[in-house]
């Protein structure tokens, strides 16, 4: 969400980040509206001070036994009038916010140029490949042949785009989110919270999935939506707030459930755990100031890089083009992970600096204890990691030639000292 007031001020900036992302120049249509807007407020209020001022002669006349006819047909003019302005405000208002609130946030300027992933720009590598004496598996294969994973039992009871875990595989999950939760809490400073998994459309709009991304939701008959992911609930925590700048940033992390519809993606990753209705991510949430918010993003991608390093797993980090960013990103990391079963690197991460985009939707400000003055926060979002895309990872990278998988040593005492899945 923007402020119709720097738009005014600054069109062409505006003009030229939505340009770098592939939209037409939408200022001088924002402008003409909200001066249409402004004119009709104006007339608005000149109307009502006007028949404040007509309805105080009317008593004034009476008293003095003129008449007063003239006045009182003037104001039943005027309240017509009022009434039409007031439809003409409403209907604007409207008209300008649902242009605003669909348009994507503008982009930083370091953040490359580009229509699609084939444009994004590779920063770093960490890692080397593995190499088998054997052809490496894909994960499912893997997980079926160990009796573990069952996507055929899910699809009976709900349909595609769902597994079913058991044994060792639901316990190496569960290790990987409870690493996960200690690395971030006890070494990045991050707060473990436990979050709802329904929300209402106001928190989905203050995180920009509403109203523009609603076919990618499941709703419930209550109203309520399925998050899906943490970043929510964990980002609206400070929604309609005025927090005090001594005191950010603030850090959450949670695990929780995420659903997705995954709307447009037919044909897409159709087997495996890649592209799940339903799954596990561990979500990392800052609120800075702005001057904050650039390195904060760094760290946060570091936090989930950190992950990815402890359990050895190649990977390499992407920052996205401009085209391939999110609709309510100014920068984003993506990291990617190595599968050998695939052969190429799949996304497991990616951690994104908002700036003030969704401070604006959510009401939320800072104050400095000088000054008293107050700003909107940044916001930023990353996934810490995505638990499910991990296990698959896991699974590829140390699978062995006789079909079991060893256990990466730092998940050994979260399984109890097990070694080797069999």
């Amino acid at each position: 969400m923007f402020d119709i007031k720097a738009i005014r001020e600054n069109p062409e900036t505006f003009d030229f980040g939505w340009n770098r992302r592939g939209i037409a120049p939408q200022s001088a249509t924002l402008i003409a509206l909200d001066t249409k807007l402004r004119e009709k407020k104006t007339e608005l209020q000149e109307c009502q001070s006007r028949r404040n001022v007509a309805s105080k002669s009317i008593g004034q006349a009476k008293a003095r036994g003129e008449d007063a006819d003239g006045l009182i047909k003037e104001v039943a003019d005027l309240k017509k009038r009022m009434a039409d302005l007031e439809e003409d405000v409403r209907r604007l208002s409207d008209d300008l916010t649902h242009k605003m609130c669909r348009l994507d946030n503008v982009p930083a300027d370091d953040v490359p140029d580009g229509t699609d992933e084939e444009d994004n720009l590779e920063v770093r590598k960490w890692g080397v490949l593995p190499t088998f004496d054997f052809e490496a598996e894909q994960h499912f294969d893997l997980g079926e042949k160990l009796g573990l994973m069952d996507f055929e039992g899910a699809a009976r009871m709900s349909g595609a785009r769902f597994v079913i875990l058991k044994g060792d595989l639901a316990r190496l999950e569960r290790a990987l989110s409870t690493f996960m939760l200690d690395v971030h809490t006890t070494e990045f400073g991050y707060e473990e919270t436990s979050v709802p998994l329904l929300v209402r459309d106001n928190a989905l709009y203050g995180t920009s999935q509403l109203p523009k991304f609603e076919e990618d939701l499941f709703k419930a008959t209550t109203g309520h939506y399925l998050i899906p992911t943490g970043e929510v609930p964990l980002t609206n925590m400070v929604r309609e707030q005025i927090l005090e700048e001594e005191k950010l940033p603030l850090r959450f992390t949670t695990l929780s459930q995420c659903f997705r519809s995954e709307a447009g993606s037919a044909g897409r990753d159709t087997r495996g755990m890649i592209r799940l209705h339903q799954f596990n991510k561990v979500e990392m949430v800052s609120i800075t100031t702005p001057e904050q918010s650039g390195q904060e993003l760094e760290r946060m991608t570091g936090a989930a890089e950190q992950i990815l390093q402890r359990l050895g797993l190649a990977y390499r980090v992407l920052a996205l083009c401009v085209g391939d960013m999110g609709f309510a990103a100014q920068k984003t990391y993506d990291l990617e992970v190595w599968l050998p079963g695939q052969g190429m690197y799949r996304e497991i991460s990616s951690c994104s600096n908002t700036g003030d985009f969704q401070a604006r939707r959510m009401k939320t400000r800072c104050r400095t204890a000088e000054t008293k003055k107050t700003r909107f926060v940044h916001t930023l979002n990353g996934s810490g990691l995505a638990v499910g895309r991990t296990l698959v990872a896991v699974l590829e990278n140390y699978q062995q030639a006789d079909g079991s998988i060893k256990v990466p040593e730092v998940l050994q005492p979260y399984m109890g000292g097990q070694k080797r899945i069999e």
